[in-house]
């Protein structure tokens, strides 16, 4: 029996290329007969953390005025956890990073997750471009002490939607995919 694998896609955009890099995973775990499950984050209404702390005692973050609490309690039941986002100005999207400032209540949960993988796109070339964002997961990583970054891929070069196509980090992240 294969694993739980949650993808989010953190892209503003739909058919952006780091959602792209997801599908690409998503159907590289499916074929591996992994439980697959997608969720882009663009259209979701997602709200900033409080720092109310509440999240500790309940469990779940006690902002219940958007769609975040269910993606969350998703990440807590995953197995696999694959964050694809584009990279602006360095670093990962401001989508990405306030769903990661929303999983606070998971830090005491009992959390299931143990591999975290991440997908960058952008339009920068250098292979430094998505250091901050590679930087900034693994600060999140350092409070869940049973889950580890098990990989990463960065495609460079990518603009406007689809420009992905061809680029060999499409069959990167399917092989990867087939891995887990």
């Amino acid at each position: 029996m294969g694993k739980n694998v949650l993808i989010i896609g953190t892209s503003p955009r739909i058919h952006g290329n780091s959602n792209a890099l997801a599908e690409a995973f998503a159907k590289g775990a499916a074929e591996a007969g992994n439980r697959v499950e997608f969720i882009p984050l663009a259209g979701k209404k997602i709200g900033f953390c409080v720092g109310c702390w509440g999240c500790l005692r309940t469990k779940s973050c006690v902002v219940n005025h958007d769609d975040v609490e269910t993606v969350v309690q998703k990440i807590r039941t995953a197995d696999v956890v694959v964050f694809a986002t584009p990279i602006y100005y360095y670093e990962m999207s401001g989508q990405m990073k306030t769903l990661l400032d929303r999983t606070n209540c998971l830090y005491t949960a009992d959390y299931k997750f143990r591999e975290v993988y991440l997908l960058t796109a952008a339009e920068a070339t250098s292979p430094d471009t998505p250091e901050h964002a590679i930087g900034g997961l693994q600060g999140w990583l350092k409070v869940f002490h049973q889950a580890k970054l098990k990989g990463t891929i960065f495609a460079g070069g990518t603009t406007s939607d689809g420009t992905i196509a061809g680029h060999p980090e499409l069959q990167q992240a399917e092989e990867m995919g087939r891995s887990v």
